[in-house]
């Protein structure tokens, strides 16, 4: 089963600053503890990450994202595999004197426990979705001041 998300979230400065501290890849290991291995190294087309994420939940998923398309400023869309594959992407918008920042994704658990638990139990899997994206935009909050 398929974990479609469409999340926004409100930032009180401008998209280009949030885009400048979310493209600094070297610091993503810092903000967000639960990212156990992390080997990217710039936020760019054609870039390929290696990661292995333990959300709240007893598994660890280990996963390749792919960066497609990335429009400096404005958005980035990423293919995963592993784990987990599909899609996402992450959208910037200034609105008013802030900026929102958009991040849409359809994820499917492909092996390991993730899915065994999206076979088993769909609520789980998308509350431990849903926590790695809200508890890491909190991170990403408050380690960057954005």
């Amino acid at each position: 089963m398929a974990v479609r998300s469409d999340r926004r979230y409100r930032f009180a400065v401008g998209r280009r600053e949030v885009w400048r501290a979310f493209t600094q890849v070297d610091q993503y290991r810092r903000w967000w503890p639960w990212l156990h291995r992390f080997d990217g190294s710039e936020f760019r087309i054609g870039e390929r990450w290696e990661c292995a994420v333990k959300p709240q939940l007893p598994y660890t998923l280990e996963f390749a994202i792919e960066l497609d398309e990335v429009a400096e400023e404005l958005s980035a869309h990423a293919r995963l595999s592993g784990d987990i594959d599909g899609w996402a992407e992450l959208t910037l918008t200034d609105e008013g004197t802030g900026s929102q920042l958009r991040l849409e994704s359809e994820l499917t658990a492909r092996s390991g426990p993730a899915r065994w638990l999206d076979a088993v139990a769909p609520p789980l899997a998308r509350r431990g979705h849903d926590w790695i994206l809200d508890n890491g935009i909190r991170q990403f909050r408050a380690a960057t001041g954005v």
